[in-house]
């Protein structure tokens, strides 16, 4: 799809180069360019996001930016619009950031250095006062999803995917009790692919994709990424690890800025909370596998949605299995990383 020409004349990008962007399960992106430089992203984003989501963005980035943090920005239209409705689509543009991203973790250095730049992003945000004018209802209830993901199992369906669903809820059923900590303001999404890196000498930079920020509690902001940083394979690359190499690197990095705001409660929950959440995305996965219209996939090494999904929620259970299989080395980890 192109960018529609009115989308465009709004930020006065009629004479710019506007490519798409790869990647993404969520959004659309287009990356704008000027004499072959790249100066903005331009997202049509996923009707589960509001436009109010990019008054929260500009309001939290601006905070960021305060605090000496590098954030993309939300760049206003020519008529000074934080994002534009077209066609029943919300679009937005935010400033580029430079950069290397990665959809998988090469070394425990890149895992340190990301680990530092969350433990960064939560040190600034730790003061930060707003009331979210776009807020996501339902995210990480696990229970909800696999409530949904019990209904589909039980109105029956191809073989493969009941069989598969039921799999995923017998694994729930054995996942530890998540304690009760404080909520914080969250990125919400920090898989690795969401952090922008500088090469030489390695550096994470900032954090991208923020259109799941809110209020949330560590064990899953953390938990969620680690579930991205520390299997060395794609989600749907058919198998699964759990590094702990990785996972203890990245704690180590959060941990060298963080804990002065964090408990030891916290800490802790982030072992629960990886675990939890893979179990959750597994179920989650699955039921796109029976409802066919959530998540992107790609056609080019799969031949539908359903099969796509069908590999990612089966990695997703695998690697919940593996991360139950190391939780006492998971949680020495995390108490010695300091």
């Amino acid at each position: 799809m192109s960018v529609p020409a009115d989308v465009a004349a709004a930020w006065a990008w009629d004479d710019a180069a506007i490519s798409l962007f790869p990647g993404g399960l969520i959004n659309q992106t287009y990356v704008v360019k000027r004499e072959g430089v790249p100066i903005a992203a331009l997202q049509r984003l996923h009707p589960i996001f509001a436009g109010s989501v990019n008054l929260d963005i500009e309001a939290v980035t601006n905070h960021l930016a305060g605090h000496g943090l590098v954030t993309p920005r939300l760049l206003r239209s020519v008529g000074g619009q934080a994002f534009i409705p077209h066609d029943g689509h919300i679009w937005r543009a935010l400033s580029w950031i430079d950069g290397v991203t990665t959809n998988r973790v090469p070394s425990p250095a890149w895992a340190e250095t990301a680990g530092e730049l969350v433990g960064r992003f939560h040190r600034a945000i730790a003061d930060l006062q707003h009331d979210y004018a776009f807020y996501r209802l339902g995210v990480h209830d696990t229970a909800a999803h696999l409530a949904k993901l019990r209904a589909h199992v039980e109105a029956g369906g191809g073989v493969e995917e009941v069989e598969l669903g039921r799999e995923i809820l017998d694994a729930a059923t054995r996942l530890p009790a998540l304690p009760d900590t404080a909520r914080r303001h969250c990125h919400g999404d920090l898989k690795i692919s969401n952090v922008i890196f500088a090469a030489e000498p390695l550096r994470a930079v900032c954090l991208v994709d923020l259109d799941t920020l809110g209020l949330g509690t560590l064990a899953f902001e953390l938990g969620d990424a680690m579930r991205s940083w520390c299997n060395p394979h794609a989600e749907d690359a058919g198998t699964v690890a759990f590094d702990l190499d990785i996972f203890a690197a990245a704690i180590r990095g959060f941990r060298s800025v963080a804990d002065p705001i964090v408990t030891p409660t916290e800490l802790v929950s982030v072992v629960t909370g990886l675990e939890t959440v893979c179990i959750e995305l597994a179920a989650r996965f699955c039921v796109d596998v029976f409802r066919d219209e959530y998540f992107g996939w790609d056609p080019a090494r799969f031949p539908s949605r359903r099969a796509h999904n069908f590999i990612r929620a089966r990695g997703q259970l695998a690697l919940g299995r593996a991360v139950g299989a190391a939780r006492d080395l998971a949680l020495e980890a995390v108490n010695s990383g300091r």
